[in-house]
């Protein structure tokens, strides 16, 4: 089976030095140290992430385990592509479907995890959750058609989201007015309780579904272009 490998599209912010640090770190990697391992290393960031999530409904400080785990989950994630890049052990085909199918389950998991929080309404977190999927899907489409693999979108990646969440986690720690900052309404009848938590959820759905329809409305001209009508 012939795999071409997609051109990786990547300008966030953090790119540049983000690499060299990777590089840095693949280098450093012990022997027995694989791309595979590194990926469970990412699950387990995940896991780590939605553990301290909810276990801040009975303490804030769980905080910073879910802020470590941001961090788990970067160095897996992050690093398992670098290290088979730098040790030439690439497997286009098996690593195209395993990483992008953990992607899924790790996004899942944090979000679920946030969302059995006190703090994010599940319905939002759901909501960011089918979004990102979207988006997903939308990039390996794109992947397979155009044979470009779009990581960053506005100089964000993943890995501005994680530091993003990760100063917001522990602005929530010190901060007690943000955690008692709520807005009560009603909807269908049904009294709703947002809190600052809440609407970054909002404003990262917000954003998140902008893209999406920006990116559906830019490739759909390209590709009616390169697929015109046929006449009869």
């Amino acid at each position: 089976m012939k795999q071409e490998q997609s051109k990786r599209i990547q300008t966030s912010v953090l790119n540049g030095v983000e690499k060299k640090v990777l590089v840095w770190l693949a280098e450093r990697q012990p022997r027995w140290m694989t791309s595979d391992i590194l990926t469970g290393i990412g699950v387990v960031g995940a896991v780590v992430v939605a553990l301290g999530y909810f276990l801040s409904n009975y303490r804030i400080e769980w905080l910073w385990l879910a802020s470590l785990g941001f961090v788990i989950n970067w160095y897996g994630d992050s690093l398992d592509g670098t290290l088979a890049r730098v040790r030439k052990t690439q497997r286009p085909i098996y690593g195209f479907y395993l990483d992008h199918n953990i992607d899924g389950v790790t996004m899942a998991i944090m979000c679920v995890g946030a969302g059995l929080s006190d703090m994010l309404n599940l319905y939002i977190a759901m909501a960011v959750l089918a979004v990102y999927l979207l988006l997903s899907i939308s990039v390996y489409i794109n992947a397979h058609l155009k044979g470009e693999f779009k990581l960053t979108y506005a100089g964000m990646g993943p890995t501005e989201f994680r530091l993003i969440m990760i100063v917001v986690n522990t602005l929530f720690i010190f901060a007690n007015s943000l955690r008692e900052w709520s807005v009560n309404f009603t909807v269908a009848g049904v009294s709703v309780t947002f809190g600052v938590f809440d609407f970054i959820g909002l404003a990262i759905l917000l954003v998140l579904v902008l893209i999406y329809l920006n990116n559906f409305k830019h490739d759909a001209k390209e590709y009616a272009e390169l697929d015109p009508v046929k006449p009869f």
